[in-house]
């Protein structure tokens, strides 16, 4: 991960520039193409600034764009509403001069929340701002399986999906792999120079190839709501919708909420599993053992 905003901007836009066609944008494509997608001046002429100004945007150099030439840029660019927020957040951290180092406090989860989390039927997990897993419910607990008894720097979602065993259990595991790095390159964009964050990028680009090459896209997801695909060895297939839901206090933690289409397959395979945890821990209290986190 880049450290520098000026480069993540001007990565950002060189990645979504180069994937652009003329036709995609009105234009024509003319002989002797020599790049790949729009060329600068092409982009510059769309969003409506000079050819210099946009190059010292994509080369890095020091320009401070206002949200009226952003919003431009991001329209010639067929920008999404996430990529344009995305966009923004760069751009607002590349104005931002360099601040000393400060401290920061490790994220924690309310006891409100934990009480809350052993109330909830459906499987729900907090998540923090860099997908690493704080909190589970019992029922979250059984879906993560071995998962939760890793230390706590490696309950990473990212670091879940990316081992060798994610293969066999999640069916659309390269599609989920995506999506979390959109999502965590999204939070990352809010603060850059955050340790976990700088951690955690830089181990899992040497760690993994397909980490690396997919963060290089600069791809972004907002992590509000999606989809989850497992292969559960008790209960089989589990096809589930999962919803976050910011912690009420400073942003950080989100609940994540997983949950099956009423009277579906996949309601009755989670409604077996959630009776199997449950005989499972009226055995381990008749036998006198611990209970599961």
């Amino acid at each position: 991960m880049g450290d520098d905003p000026r480069r993540e901007l001007a990565e950002f836009l060189r990645t979504r520039r180069t994937r652009l066609r003329p036709q995609d944008v009105g234009l024509e494509p003319g002989p002797r193409r020599r790049v790949a997608g729009l060329r600068r001046e092409e982009l510059a002429l769309l969003a409506g600034v000079s050819s210099d100004y946009y190059q010292r945007m994509e080369q890095g150099r020091d320009v401070r764009p206002s949200e009226q030439v952003l919003d431009a840029v991001a329209r010639a660019l067929n920008f999404s509403a996430e990529e344009t927020r995305h966009l923004h957040s760069l751009a607002a951290a590349a104005r931002t001069p360099t601040r000393l180092p400060r401290s920061y406090e490790p994220e924690e989860v309310p006891d409100t929340t934990l009480r809350l989390l052993r109330t909830m039927p459906s499987p729900a997990l907090v998540v923090g701002r860099f997908l690493d897993v704080l909190a589970w419910n019992p029922l979250g607990g059984a879906l993560l399986g071995d998962f939760t008894r890793q230390p706590q720097r490696e309950r990473n979602l990212l670091a879940l999906f990316l081992s060798p065993e994610a293969d066999r259990a999640c069916p659309n595991r390269a599609a989920t792999v995506a999506e979390l790095i959109g999502m965590l390159r999204t939070q990352v964009a809010a603060d850059p120079g955050h340790p976990r964050a700088v951690e955690l990028v830089g181990g899992l680009a040497v760690r993994s190839d397909e980490f690396a090459a997919l963060w290089a896209l600069h791809d972004v997801e907002e992590p509000t709501r999606g989809q989850m695909r497992l292969d559960h060895p008790q209960v089989g297939e589990l096809n589930l919708d999962w919803d976050a839901y910011p912690i009420p206090g400073n942003p950080g933690p989100v609940l994540m909420v997983c949950t099956a289409a009423e009277d579906s397959p996949d309601a009755e395979r989670l409604q077996l599993l959630a009776d199997q945890l449950l005989a499972d821990q009226l055995l381990a209290d008749r036998l006198g053992a611990p209970r599961r986190p």
